[in-house]
């Protein structure tokens, strides 16, 4: 579920852009600042800041930490909210249940973005609801990528279209519709869903039958048996596995927000609507009042092309810089930068436990052994790495000292950090983060370790295809 390769001609004419220097981030003058806090009721005062810092020191989170949560407030430009539920969704099922559930209470409106609509059985039943709610005269109003949802057939769109749903294409491939300058190489790979300005999911799920079966208990893929033996220990080569079959499993992670942070998904689904020059949206009750609605500090973090500085970029490598217990990664695409690969080598040799669960197989196979190329070096410095088996491993979360957790739509790629539209939800506290680690645990344990010596001996068709996966790692 990546960019097609045919299309990185186009971006290589569009030219490169850089990812920024991290260590004037470290140095910021964030690091003295005290974090602007937002309840259901506005801003907190300096008191009741204070006494929501002192929880979270008090559940675990570090003096160094605390520093990366003001870094964090300088580089997303949002404040941190209080008052705010956040439930895990683990895997498509528990996703699509919740997910309809919204829409259907939904009666006011529904915002929806995504970068893959397939035309299979759960995008018909996808349509099925916002053609029901638009009819009971409810705003409907959904972002598709263009390059995510090639593969659908255009009468889908129109269908919702004809039935009252607002449906804008992001970034046409097509020139002929773009929309001022063709930007081709620049995707929504945003995940999300708000419905009545009250509930909000975001993640890595898509609208696919992929995810149909989830991953518990599905058939092991031949081959994919990973590489903990000698040269012929069964490393899988990373092949393609059949797109859409139910058999395969898909293993993801979403998150159902309620509370003051879901004004900050909305803000951000209408400005992107508006940049996009979607047609004018009815008067609707937008924001209707923050409520309070459970214990968790949560605050977006969006990045896109178009931003001087790639904010997910800094806050994920800056939690990482300010660690001090343990790092644990679950990434579907990891095709790490020079930065990234310095930072957490560095996170190991503090004594850290930093640890990379990857795919063991996987939808693209470039970007599946351009990460690859990296393991020797980050094996060689103490990081810990294990493939996923038995699934297609497709979520991107991270938990930081058991205390900060992310969850959301951005890979650990250049891809992500520099050419996409990408949303990360953040959860502070040991209350999610023991969820979060929990769910890490259940991971590794369907996951097999890559071995540092058995590594070594990999044969070497593995290597070519890493080195070709690493000369197009900027564009993958």
């Amino acid at each position: 579920m990546r960019l097609a390769v045919p299309l990185l001609a186009s971006a290589l004419i569009a030219g490169c852009a850089s990812l920024p220097d991290l260590h004037s981030w470290f140095r910021s003058s964030a690091n003295n600042k005290t974090p602007t806090i937002v309840g259901s009721r506005g801003p907190l005062n300096a008191e009741r800041t204070a006494a929501v810092l002192a929880r979270l020191q008090a559940s675990g989170a570090s003096d160094s930490l605390a520093r990366h949560i003001a870094i964090e407030e300088e580089i997303a430009g949002r404040p941190l909210t209080v008052g705010n539920s956040a439930t895990l969704l683990r895997d498509g099922p528990a996703f699509f249940a919740a997910m309809f559930d919204a829409i259907e209470s939904a009666r006011d409106h529904v915002n929806l973005e995504f970068y893959i609509i397939e035309g299979d059985e759960v995008s018909g039943r996808f349509s099925e609801v916002l053609l029901r709610k638009a009819a009971e005269g409810v705003s409907v109003n959904l972002i598709y990528d263009s390059v995510g949802s090639n593969g659908t057939p255009g009468e889908y769109f129109e269908r919702l279209r004809a039935g009252g749903v607002r449906v804008l294409e992001y970034n046409p491939v097509n020139p002929l519709k773009a929309r001022g300058a063709w930007r081709v190489n620049n995707r929504n790979h945003r995940k999300v869903v708000i419905a009545d300005g009250r509930v909000a999911f975001t993640g890595g799920i898509n609208i696919s039958d992929v995810y149909a079966s989830g991953s518990a208990g599905a058939a092991a893929v031949s081959g994919s048996s990973g590489f903990s033996g000698g040269a012929s220990g069964g490393m899988n080569l990373g092949s393609r596995p059949s797109r859409g079959s139910r058999a395969i499993g898909w293993r993801d992670t979403n998150i159902r927000i309620q509370g003051p942070a879901v004004e900050q998904l909305q803000r951000l689904f209408l400005d992107t609507w508006a940049a996009q020059e979607g047609e004018a949206l009815p008067q609707k009750n937008w924001f209707p009042g923050a409520q309070r609605e459970g214990e968790h500090p949560v605050r977006i973090i969006a990045s896109g092309p178009g931003d001087p500085v790639p904010a997910i970029y800094i806050a994920l490598l800056s939690s990482i810089a300010h660690a001090e217990r343990s790092v644990h990664i679950t990434m579907a695409y990891f095709v790490p930068d020079p930065q990234t690969i310095a930072v957490l080598k560095r996170a190991a040799g503090r004594g850290l436990d930093v640890v990379l669960v990857l795919p063991s197989y996987t939808d693209f196979w470039a970007v599946f052994h351009a990460g690859r190329s990296h393991y020797s070096e980050l094996l060689d410095a103490g990081v810990k790495i294990y493939e996923r088996q038995e699934a297609l491993l497709h979520a991107k979360t991270i938990v930081v000292d058991g205390v900060w957790s992310t969850v959301g739509s951005s890979n650990l790629d250049w891809r992500s950090f520099l050419h996409n539209e990408e949303l990360n939800a953040v959860i502070l506290g040991w209350g999610f983060g023991r969820e979060m680690e929990a769910m890490f645990e259940d991971d590794l344990r369907g996951s097999v370790r890559i071995e540092r010596e058995a590594w070594a001996q990999r044969p070497t068709n593995m290597r070519m295809k890493e080195w070709i996966g690493r000369m197009w790692e900027y564009w993958l």
